[in-house]
């Protein structure tokens, strides 16, 4: 007998974090930080719900801050096993790290509380992670197996197939970690898996299907150019990791082929430049189009009027340059960061506009705005909101509802599909759709609720 425990990523988008108990190993599968709520900050700081200590290994998907953001402190209460990672993942996690440690530092004051980890604490962490090539079965524990499969959501992000033994019997769990949106600019399509009996299936779109992407792509067209038509600034909200990347490759592409007018791009986030530099260092982790760019001699993050803004004093010297002007900052829900500064002095001028590519969690500034809000907080102010605001789905690094049932479809001898990491209505959306167009039993698991199998 095992069992899987679901300790974060039931009915919520942020938090992942499960528990595989068998007769002989703990293996945990992400150690992320809850985003977006109130309490967030108080839970994040909590003690895991098991023994961290007695966990045998630990797989992080990917490097994104709702799934690895714990990892410090999961070692600091005691864990000293493997951290199972793929290659990009590992050279993106200290900065990721860093920059979650960062934002956790600031609530600790805000919440006059102790920080969850030290910096020390921050880097110990990174001798613990073990990279691991797509596509190798190799032996976690006596009792379990494990192979990573490209999960196409971001660079690194892993799918997880995890096989365990008792004897003669083999029952094998596959974790989807985040999934990718197809097709994507620069990620190749998630991996196609032939069977599992047990599916752990992302469902933040799982109530939602997406706009084309080359609906995007012409909406982004088409806000750049209304943009230089009123001479206003364009907004964008993004993640440091793949959304930035996929807008500067957009970019590239409307600029070099005369798309667009060449305008002053700023992109006003230190760690989405920190992540762009690892990009460059993974090209051959892209999908054909883009690695073809590459050994063609196109710098994808390269063109004119491109700026990175490492510096405290050059992001604000932004406001130097006179519209229009197109300034790409984090964080991606407006929650934190430069985007900010930006938003508390564009919002308020009509000729200007914020473009929302990404989701949006509830309680955020991110989704205040995409609601329709005229008026908003930023740093203590109340601003009016008199800058158009747009959003487009087709650049979302997530599957829609469409692309998680076919991936689902695909995987044979499913006994059962939980729907994790998205919110309660999506997930139960999901599960319903599997369970009428697939015929396999499906559920939204609730907090801390045991699966036995």
């Amino acid at each position: 007998m095992a069992k899987v425990t679901f300790y974060g990523g039931a009915m919520s988008v942020t938090g992942a974090n499960y528990l595989i108990e068998t007769k002989k190993s703990k293996i945990v599968v992400d150690v992320g930080m809850l985003q977006g709520c109130r309490v967030c900050s108080m839970a994040n700081n909590e003690p895991f719900y098991y023994d961290a200590s007695s966990v045998d290994a630990v797989f992080i998907t990917h490097a994104h801050i709702d799934h690895i953001g714990r990892l410090p402190k999961i070692i600091k209460e005691g864990f000293g096993g493997p951290v199972y990672v793929s290659e990009p993942t590992a050279a993106l996690a200290p900065i990721m790290l860093e920059d979650g440690h960062g934002i956790d530092v600031e609530e600790s004051k805000r919440y006059k509380r102790e920080p969850m980890y030290s910096e020390e604490d921050l880097k110990n962490s990174i001798k613990y992670l073990h990279p691991k090539k797509y596509n190798e079965r190799f032996s976690v524990t006596e009792d379990v197996d494990a192979r990573l499969q490209d999960a196409g959501h971001i660079l690194g992000s892993t799918i997880f197939e995890l096989w365990i033994r008792e004897g003669a019997k083999e029952t094998k769990l596959v974790f989807s970690g985040d999934l990718g949106n197809v097709p994507m600019p620069l990620m190749k399509s998630p991996a196609k898996l032939d069977s599992a009996d047990y599916v752990f299936v992302e469902s933040v779109y799982g109530d939602r299907i997406h706009e084309g992407i080359d609906v995007s792509k012409l909406a982004i067209e088409r806000a750049i150019e209304d943009t230089i038509t009123s001479g206003g600034v364009l907004m964008i909200p993004a993640f440091a990791l793949e959304r930035t990347q996929e807008l500067l490759f957009e970019l590239n592409n409307l600029i070099q082929n005369n798309r667009v007018p060449k305008i002053p791009v700023f992109l006003d986030s230190p760690l989405a430049i920190k992540a762009t530099e690892v990009y460059k260092k993974f090209g051959h982790y892209f999908n054909k189009g883009a690695y073809g760019q590459i050994l063609a001699g196109d710098k994808l993050f390269q063109f004119p009027l491109l700026k990175f803004t490492l510096k405290t004093q050059e992001s604000k010297d932004i406001n130097n340059t006179p519209p229009p002007k197109i300034i790409i900052a984090g964080s991606g829900m407006s929650t934190a960061g430069r985007i900010l500064h930006h938003e508390k002095r564009y919002l308020p001028d009509p000729k200007s506009t914020l473009l929302i590519i990404g989701y949006q969690a509830q309680g955020t500034l991110g989704r205040q705005l995409y609601d329709g809000a005229r008026k908003v907080t930023i740093h203590g102010e109340h601003i009016p909101v008199r800058a158009k605001i747009k959003a487009i789905g087709g650049y979302s690094a997530h599957a829609d509802q469409n692309m998680l049932v076919d991936w689902i479809k695909n995987i044979k001898d499913v006994k059962k599909v939980f729907c994790i990491q998205g919110e309660k209505e999506s997930a139960e959306a999901l599960a319903r759709r599997i369970k009428d167009d697939l015929g396999v039993e499906a559920k939204a698991p609730r907090p801390l609720e045991e699966l036995e199998f």
